[in-house]
């Protein structure tokens, strides 16, 4: 499958409704779908593995979306095959109060992945702004001195995020940015889902149905933020999320094609070392 066409290129115009939730092209079904993400994430695991050994790079891959996209399970799913310890996995909910008394970027800067592994961040600093965009009141409360809440705090915060994200690939990291792209209605028929099974009704809040309230609001904040940040050292990629057996499968062939991108491999042992095993290995015998 070729990843690029859901790419999003540097400066490109962003309207989410031109972009299909329930898009599966070129496969039609789970089952012609599940052999593809077997081989996917067994071709992940071993990439993992170089890229853990090679100690060179860090991947970290951006999960951001509407509530019930499919976040969770896209990462418990893609992610089954490869070694716990290369991989971290890492939550970003409401701040609290020490994280409020540090710049927007310091708690995630602070949970970025180590080199040698894969790190997926579920939700992010582009939180501030989206949902801090379209609920005004909580970037009051984010105590900036107010000369600096400017009609440009966005504009400015764009520049920032695309600042930080340079840093980081100048510095061995590959940064993967994924928006899973559900539709209202799914989104709906995945609520009902969830309040008629037992077993997930700790994942429902009543903030889950109020924030439907403000679709259109996200929908335009995500645009801009895509828009405004997708570049050719970060790219963004708008995954249809209606059918959660694709958006697991694309996004398993796009760590998949970045890592090969990298071309990691083992360590190369020099002479000397080799020697040395040798003399190991033949004491053991």
């Amino acid at each position: 499958m070729d990843t690029n066409r859901f790419r999003v290129r540097p400066g490109e115009k962003v309207n989410l409704r031109r972009y299909s939730p329930v898009d599966t092209s070129p496969l039609k079904n789970k089952r012609k779908a599940a052999g593809r993400l077997d081989r996917g994430i067994a071709r992940l695991a071993v990439l993992q593995e170089k890229l853990y050994a090679q100690d060179r790079w860090a991947v970290l891959l951006i999960f951001q979306a509407m509530d019930a996209a499919g976040k969770d399970s896209a990462i418990k799913h893609v992610m089954s095959g490869v070694n716990p310890q290369g991989c971290s996995v890492v939550s970003f909910k409401q701040p609290s109060n020490e994280e409020l008394d540090h710049d927007y970027l310091w708690r995630t800067t602070k949970a970025l992945p180590e080199r040698g592994r894969i790190g997926i961040f579920n939700r992010s600093y582009y939180e501030e702004t989206l949902v801090v965009r379209v609920h005004r009141e909580l970037l009051e409360r984010q105590k900036l001195p107010p000369s600096l809440i400017t009609k440009r705090v966005w504009e400015e915060r764009f520049g920032d995020i695309n600042r930080f994200e340079h840093h980081l690939t100048r510095n061995g990291y590959v940064v993967l940015k994924v928006f899973l792209h559900v539709s209202k209605e799914e989104q709906r028929r995945r609520f009902l889902a969830r309040l008629d099974d037992p077993r997930k009704l700790w994942k429902f809040s009543e903030s889950d149905v109020a924030e439907r309230r403000f679709w259109k609001d996200y929908q335009a904040a995500y645009q801009d933020a895509i828009r405004q940040t997708s570049t050719e050292h970060a790219p963004w990629y708008v995954v249809p999320a209606d059918h959660k057996w694709f958006s697991r499968l694309v996004i398993a062939e796009i760590l998949v094609d970045a890592l090969e991108d990298l071309k990691v491999a083992y360590p190369k042992i020099d002479p000397a070392k080799r020697k040395a095993l040798a003399q190991l290995r033949a004491t053991l015998k």
